[in-house]
């Protein structure tokens, strides 16, 4: 006679397993937190960068090629040769994988960034000259706020992708809940894979949430009506008029 099953989930090693869940908490939660670290710093980073690079390739328009150019090539670089290209600078450390991140994000942050730029009307633009509205007072007031959703929308994709290329950092001990997952694998301990897997896709769909909240809160014009935004059209070109006959008396 065979062995009957042993009642506990772990003992047999099940895929899904709560006393794995109950044992492992703190484990979890540590890897969680080190996970959301990882990713919110190495994007921040990536935006601290890809800004000033946006805002240079827009005012200077030759170097659009060179900058899309090198960043695009940073993004096609594997990611474990990414991270031993730069263990020689940053060492076996958490750096080493907020740099790497940060690179990766730039491509994609940088490019929409240009984009929604690029993608402001002509005649905002004018409005704004026309009511003494300088460069740096125009981008920041007129030029920005219209760039959002364009920006956003990389900002979205580079958090998620971050979120994935997290767990890539395990093979320098810092990858979050890619620790656990790359551990559960060399010991095909299937619940701590499952676990971990789970909640790097959780974390992902909560950031892209969040931001997308963001965004709406930062484009309340995309949310009015069609009548609603006739009206604020309208309103628009009623203001340039009396601004116009302002300066003309």
């Amino acid at each position: 006679m065979t062995a009957p099953p042993p009642d506990d989930c772990l003992a047999r090693n099940d895929w899904i397993c709560g006393d794995y869940l109950s044992t492992r908490r703190q484990i979890l939660l540590d890897a969680v937190v080190q996970h959301l670290q990882l990713t919110v710093i190495s994007v921040a980073l990536g935006l601290v960068i890809a800004v000033p690079l946006a805002l240079l390739a827009r005012r200077r328009r030759w170097t659009v090629g060179p900058v899309l150019g090198i960043t695009t090539v940073l993004y096609t670089i594997p990611s474990l040769a990414m991270f031993s290209l730069l263990l020689p600078v940053y060492g076996l450390s958490a750096t080493l994988v907020v740099v790497g991140l940060a690179l990766y994000s730039l491509t994609l942050l940088v490019r929409n960034l240009l984009a929604g730029l690029d993608g402001v009307p002509a005649e905002a633009k004018e409005a704004a000259r026309g009511m003494g509205y300088g460069p740096t007072r125009q981008l920041l007031a007129i030029e920005l706020p219209l760039a959002v959703p364009a920006a956003m929308a990389g900002l979205r994709i580079a958090t998620v992708s971050a979120v994935a290329l997290t767990t890539v950092g395990a093979i320098v001990g810092y990858g979050g809940l890619g620790n656990l997952i790359y551990a559960g694998m060399n010991s095909f301990f299937k619940a701590q894979v499952l676990t971990a897997s789970v909640l790097c896709v959780i974390i992902a769909i909560v950031f892209d949430l969040l931001l997308l909240g963001a965004e709406r809160l930062l484009t309340p014009w995309r949310r009015a009506g069609p009548r609603a935004r006739r009206r604020t059209r309208a309103g628009e070109g009623v203001k340039r008029l009396v601004t116009a006959g302002g300066r003309r008396t």
